[in-house]
């Protein structure tokens, strides 16, 4: 079997399968939209940073451990461990959660999330930046590790770098296969993504200039969407799957 008929029964395997509701394409894609949010907000009116990934923050911590520098390095430590306990948080909790059979942790999480963007957004401007920039990082964090696949497709929601790599790679295989449905599919898909992440750090950028912290108050839009939808799916439509795991847990 070729490399391309391969591609497309993975497809088409994909399109088969059952997914839960938290798999759901469109569900990345709102959370895709709140990260690029976030990016924007906090680049924007707290401090210039970024807050999604750590790779420049242990970029940075070694680079005043180069300088011998302990205080400027200890200072990226705290997103770092903010970051760290995001994960250690949000893998622990999935599993207690489960057991309660009551709604999944992505559900229950999604509420964590709308109630950190309040408090952030009524944060008063004189507060150190610091306090939201830990905060973006612990969620980001949690965020990331507890939405992994949309419909099997392995999926970031709180950076760009790997969907980068991924149009990248079906490019070159569009090319070498001279087309092909299933790979031009992945090529838009991941395409979408960052559009969507994109238009996320725009909307943020515009409504700081507007409303400054404030502006925190329009990512509950696309996450209350997110909270409906997998709040009806809980009670309702898989109220007899809390067994079942989200792809990649």
């Amino acid at each position: 079997m070729t490399e391309k008929e391969m591609t497309a029964r993975e497809i088409k395997l994909h399109e088969e399968e059952v997914f839960l509701e938290c798999e759901k394409r469109w569900v990345f894609g709102l959370l895709m939209l709140v990260g690029g949010f976030f990016g924007g907000f906090t680049y924007t009116i707290r401090g210039g940073v970024f807050c999604n990934a750590q790779t420049a923050n242990v970029v940075l911590f070694a680079i005043e451990l180069g300088r011998m520098n302990w205080h400027g390095a200890l200072y990226y430590v705290i997103p770092i461990s903010a970051y760290l306990l995001g994960a250690f948080l949000s893998e622990s909790a999935a599993y207690y959660i489960k057991r309660l059979h009551v709604i999944r942790w992505d559900t229950l999480f999604i509420i964590v999330e709308m109630a950190a963007v309040v408090f952030l957004a009524l944060l008063p401007e004189s507060a150190p930046y610091q306090i939201t920039q830990v905060m973006v990082n612990f969620i980001c964090s949690m965020q990331y590790n507890t939405f992994r696949q949309a419909q099997g497709i392995p999926m970031a929601t709180t950076f760009c770098t790997n969907h980068i790599r991924q149009v990248g790679i079906a490019a070159s295989k569009l090319v070498r296969h001279h087309g092909g449905a299933a790979y031009s599919e992945r090529l838009f898909f991941h395409v979408k993504m960052l559009g969507l992440f994109a238009l996320g750090v725009i909307c943020a950028v515009r409504l700081c200039l507007r409303f400054a912290g404030r502006a925190m108050f329009f990512a509950l839009i696309p996450l209350a969407v997110v909270l409906a939808d997998l709040m009806y799916a809980d009670l309702k439509v898989e109220r007899g799957s809390f067994e079942r795991k989200p792809r990649g847990h």
